[in-house]
């Protein structure tokens, strides 16, 4: 009986391992643009743009300084 010998499965931990890096990294930054433009800049511009409103508010008179802010 003949035996024939296979080569040795070598350095398949190390490319599993830099795919997984890759992989997470890529997902990650896509995730952070993600949030970042879809959530976060939305927030701070409707923020600002209340903030500057109500200072127009306030320095047309218009507002008492006591107005609660819901």
């Amino acid at each position: 009986m003949v035996v024939a010998k296979i080569a040795p499965i070598t350095g398949k931990f190390r490319k599993r391992l830099i795919l997984d890096i890759s992989v997470s990294l890529g997902l990650g930054t896509a995730a952070g643009y993600a949030y970042w433009y879809g959530m976060h800049v939305p927030q701070v511009r409707r923020r600002d743009e209340f903030y500057l409103k109500l200072e127009k508010e306030k320095a047309s008179g218009l507002v008492s300084p006591y107005r609660q802010l819901a």
